[in-house]
């Protein structure tokens, strides 16, 4: 063969090397075959929104937050000052029985890959307002875990119990929040009681 008609695949062995020196030089094969950085969110949404039925079709839980992150890595999902309701009317019934739900509002949050943990972060409240034969109730604490599927929030911090004009401190606290409620400060108990005369 002659020099012209190998022209055509020296033509293309130039080009090939020129594309291999240009593909490293600009560092795009290194991007391409890159991970995504640890710990980086895939999806995020502004005032989020999730509700939880119950075996009937009742709203049992509902989940609210100015703003909701997803993380791809570990599927947890961080919240911007969230705020749960637990509904605990009875649960086989088709309508609610009126009572008003209990609303635990944080300023910010997790809530594991599975959604069984909510892990409430900085000032917390509990609150639940009164009816019919229920006195209104709020808790303040701070850096409280709730399990939504057992209706059940504790935390190691300080707590206050406010009821009516009666208000209750501790260190360290456990509550179920449904029927029957049971609330139980762990140490340092200290009470201040409205006395009838």
């Amino acid at each position: 063969m002659s020099l012209r008609e190998n022209s055509i695949y020296w033509y293309l062995a130039v080009m090939a090397v020129a594309s291999w020196i240009l593909v490293n030089l600009s560092g795009f094969d290194e991007v391409s075959r890159g991970l995504p950085p640890a710990h980086s969110p895939d999806f995020f949404s502004k005032s989020y929104a999730k509700w939880e039925m119950n075996d009937i079709g009742v709203l049992k839980n509902k989940l609210l937050a100015d703003k909701m992150t997803h993380y791809s890595d570990d599927r947890t999902t961080y919240l911007d000052r969230p705020e749960f309701f637990s509904f605990s009317g009875e649960p086989t019934a088709p309508t609610p029985d009126n009572r008003p739900p209990w609303v635990i509002a944080a300023e910010s949050g997790l809530l594991s890959a599975d959604g069984k943990d909510l892990l409430l972060n900085g000032k917390v409240t509990i609150a639940r307002a009164g009816a019919t034969r229920l006195r209104p109730m709020q808790i303040n604490t701070s850096n409280l875990t709730v399990k939504p599927e057992t209706s059940y929030a504790e935390t190691d911090d300080w707590a206050e119990l406010v009821s009516s004009s009666n208000r209750t401190t501790g260190t360290g606290m456990k509550l179920i929040f449904k029927e029957p409620v049971r609330l139980e400060l762990l140490s340092h108990v200290q009470g201040k009681y409205e006395t009838k005369q």
